[in-house]
């Protein structure tokens, strides 16, 4: 299980940056500024225990591999409820990996959902197979089991589900599909850490599941990193065996594998996080749920539509995101960059429109589902750390543009335990970054 989290905010945390006109709220009770991301909060509260694992590392002179990988890979094992936690350079290696291990060959065909992350799809062509997409279902954006079943054909060997945004797919279709016609599930798990369904965790439900460390993710390290987790021992050994060139021992190669390693500075790294993961989805459900309040005291119901939980299971909430109907969604994200508000649009082409997979014949209207999405969707703030002045910031914005009316006076509401990092008078960070959201360079 995951360790309790032990660590508490700074005494000056609440003082450091709250003197500054910059951060005060202007007319109509808006902070000045709300950032897609805020990395450096995490950060400042875990700055000490962070440096002290990192300098144990460099102290140790193992950096490939070393203790701290094994470690986290039995951490991971035992918070997810898996036998096997194998980690790896990056959550798109997780992918390539698994389909290796699962000995896909060119000509293959693999089903997958277009909306998703470039990797998904990458991973199956990188080994010659040939990616099929799916359309998803309108209300979770996951991939559509009717769909699915439309698209398996007998040179079908393998389903790759995506739990996107933090939400599970529907296994409970899904998997009954996959052993009628005899094919594994690779579970791209990269934004669903967990993430539940029927109480088993995203990664311990189909055959291999791939996640991701990427910094913005609900575990993100201080650079790229992966893993795969596995119920069954054949494919662990196999997965363990293929991320070292298909080494063992040393110097013998048994088959062609890749160079997939997780740093051990990373692993110190995200030891010194996963404690705090549970806390941290925790949060970032509180703040999906006070979405959810402060879109309903707000007449926006003709112009967006908010996201809804998950019954089966729990959702983390990688993203919240919200459609935006009438040709609005391009607009309304222009505005709120102008009232620098972070937003993101995941994924604004789906990858079976994307031209490096022209060859495979795709044109506008094969996925309409999928394809409206993608001209439609829009993602707000979810971080861990987001204050309700930030919420109220973001969704206030959003009903200044649609000129909506607050219908609703909101609940009065305590005050949450990590407030007191974040000053009543707005976020310090943006005074650092001068930008909006912009905590890396890409955002998967």
């Amino acid at each position: 299980m995951i360790r309790p989290n032990t660590s508490v905010l700074p005494a000056n945390a609440s003082e450091k940056h709250a003197n500054s006109a910059d951060d005060r709220p202007e007319a109509g009770g808006f902070l000045p500024a709300v950032g897609l991301l805020a990395l450096d909060r995490q950060y400042d509260v875990l700055r000490e225990e962070i440096r002290t694992a990192i300098d144990r590392v460099c102290d140790s002179g193992r950096f490939v591999l070393g203790p701290d990988v094994a470690d986290l890979e039995a951490e991971l094992a035992r918070a997810l409820g898996v036998p096997h936690a194998i980690s790896c350079a990056s959550g798109s290696d997780a992918l390539l990996l698994a389909l290796m291990a699962l000995d896909i060959k060119p000509g293959d065909e693999v089903i997958l959902p277009s909306y998703t992350f470039f990797a998904t799809a990458s991973a199956v062509t990188r080994l010659g197979a040939v990616p099929i997409f799916a359309d998803i279902d309108p209300e979770t954006y996951l991939i559509d089991p009717a769909d699915v079943e439309r698209k398996l054909s007998r040179r079908c060997r393998a389903i790759i589900p995506v739990h996107l945004f933090g939400r599970t797919a529907d296994m409970d279709a899904l998997l009954p599909l996959a052993r009628s016609a005899g094919v594994p599930v690779i579970e791209d798990a990269a934004q669903s850490i967990l993430s539940t369904w029927h109480g088993r965790c995203s990664g311990a439900l189909g055959d291999i599941g791939c996640f991701s460390f990427y910094p913005t993710k609900n575990l993100g390290g201080c650079g790229d990193g992966g893993f795969l987790t596995t119920t069954r021992d054949d494919l662990a050994k196999s997965l363990k065996l293929l991320r070292v060139h298909g080494m063992e021992p040393r110097y013998y190669h048994q088959v062609v594998g890749i160079n997939s390693r997780l740093d051990s500075i990373q692993a110190a790294v995200l030891r010194v996080k996963l404690p705090h993961l549970d806390s941290w989805t925790t949060a970032r459900q509180s703040n999906a749920a006070r979405y959810m309040e402060l879109f309903s005291q707000y007449d926006l119901e003709r112009f967006v539509t908010v996201p809804g939980d998950e019954s089966r299971g729990r959702h983390v909430w990688n993203q919240f995101v919200i459609r935006v109907a009438d040709g609005c969604r391009d607009a309304l994200r222009t505005h709120l960059t102008q009232c620098k508000v972070g937003s993101e649009i995941y994924y604004p082409v789906p990858l079976h429109m994307q031209q490096c997979f022209a060859w495979l014949g795709w044109r506008k209207g094969d996925l309409p589902e999928t394809e409206r999405a993608a001209e439609e969707t829009l993602a707000l703030p979810i971080f861990p750390e987001l204050s309700p002045a930030e919420q109220r910031t973001v969704v206030g914005r959003i009903a200044e543009f649609f000129n909506a009316p607050q219908t609703r006076k909101p609940k009065d509401e305590p005050a949450r335990a990590n407030d007191s990092a974040l000053p009543a008078d707005g976020p310090h960070f943006l005074r650092r970054l001068n930008a909006v959201g912009r905590a890396d360079d890409v955002r998967c």
